[in-house]
């Protein structure tokens, strides 16, 4: 989808805000240097985000005699964004406040565009995205691929899960079977759970995350609530403990919190990333994102194909041929449409 023009109020006010986060970065970063020549700042140790507040993190040590402990830090101005999820280097400072140094490497960035279309880091170093459909409300392919289509542009690991097993029965059992090979003969695991028969699935769920960082996204009323209940019984608890330890205030619930799991494995988790998918996407973005698509583009007959049934489409043909599924087929043509329907809107709105 198209990005948003600014208005020249827009642009003003940004460039206020851009002025006023400089000036507060520059009283910040000579703060800093007067602790350093003073003495009054630690030696640096390695250390991991668990949540993110505007210009404060929450930083979990990971070594040295306070391991494990958290505390509340400032950023360096030269670090670029910094996410929940991210290791770092940090430093401890006489009054348990600490300075963020610099940023370790990352092996996956989960991004999700703002009000303004421009793509925002939320979390890092996820280790796979799992998808929860349910029985109730019904899965659709249009609605599952939106969400593979933006995770296979993070270059991170899908899991579909179907949640509300004890859901499925004889009305609904072969098409949601029908629905899960056609993710299965993709390579896509596909697994079963529910919250209320946790006994017969509990296994399934403890597998998929231990010893991983995990994501939980999908649709409202699929259950990804009472999963990450299951996971974080004491989710609420502990939000507030990490406010008392750093003395600073209560969390927001629209922060990205990470958990460790008493299973094994991190959790990182908040309303927005839950919902993560639905995103402004890019015409070469979706194409990438089906994996069985992305192969066959550039094999059209016209260079200028919109793969909309035009003659000569490679598309077509990979269809009639059984390399794609009529679903899968549809739901990429229409995500193409609806893209193009609102680019056409977003240019007569402007």
């Amino acid at each position: 989808m198209a990005k948003r023009r600014l208005s020249k109020q827009q642009q003003h006010r940004i460039g206020k805000i851009q002025e006023e986060r400089a000036r507060r970065a520059g009283k910040r970063e000579k703060a800093i240097d007067a602790k350093r020549e003073a003495g009054e700042l630690g030696q640096e140790q390695a250390g991991l985000i668990i949540a993110h507040y505007g210009q404060q993190l929450d930083v979990e040590a990971l070594e040295g005699d306070r391991r494990g402990e958290l505390f509340r830090c400032f950023v360096r101005a030269n670090i670029d964004s910094l996410v929940t999820g991210d290791r770092v280097v940090w430093c401890l400072g006489d009054d348990n406040v600490g300075v963020i140094v610099a940023r370790q490497e990352r092996h996956t960035l989960l991004q999700r565009p703002d009000n303004f279309g421009q793509l925002k880091p939320v979390a890092a170093n996820i280790d796979h995205i799992v998808l929860v459909i349910a029985p109730e409300p019904e899965p659709h392919d249009n609605l599952i691929d939106r969400y593979l289509v933006a995770a296979e542009n993070t270059g991170i690991p899908a899991v579909i899960l179907l949640n509300k097993a004890d859901l499925i029965n004889d009305h609904n059992r072969d098409r949601l079977e029908a629905l899960l090979d056609r993710y299965r003969n993709l390579g896509y695991p596909v697994l079963k759970a529910s919250a209320h028969h946790p006994d017969e699935h509990d296994d399934a769920i403890t597998s998929l995350v231990k010893d991983r960082t995990s994501v939980f996204v999908g649709q409202s009323g699929v259950g990804k609530s009472s999963i990450i209940q299951t996971l974080v019984p004491d989710r609420e608890l502990r939000v507030g403990a990490l406010s008392e330890s750093t003395g600073k205030g209560t969390h927001t619930t629209t922060t990205a919190t990470l958990f460790h799991l008493d299973r094994g494995g991190d959790l990182i988790d908040s309303p927005g990333i839950r919902e993560f998918g639905l995103w402004h996407m890019t015409t070469d973005e979706i194409e990438y994102g089906f994996r069985e698509i992305r192969e066959i583009i550039g094999l059209c007959r016209f260079r200028d194909c919109r793969h909309q049934g035009e003659p000569g489409c490679a598309l077509d043909k990979a269809a009639a041929e059984g390399r794609i599924t009529p679903e899968r087929l549809h739901s990429f043509r229409r995500i193409l449409q609806t893209m193009a329907e609102q680019q056409a809107r977003g240019l007569k709105l402007s």
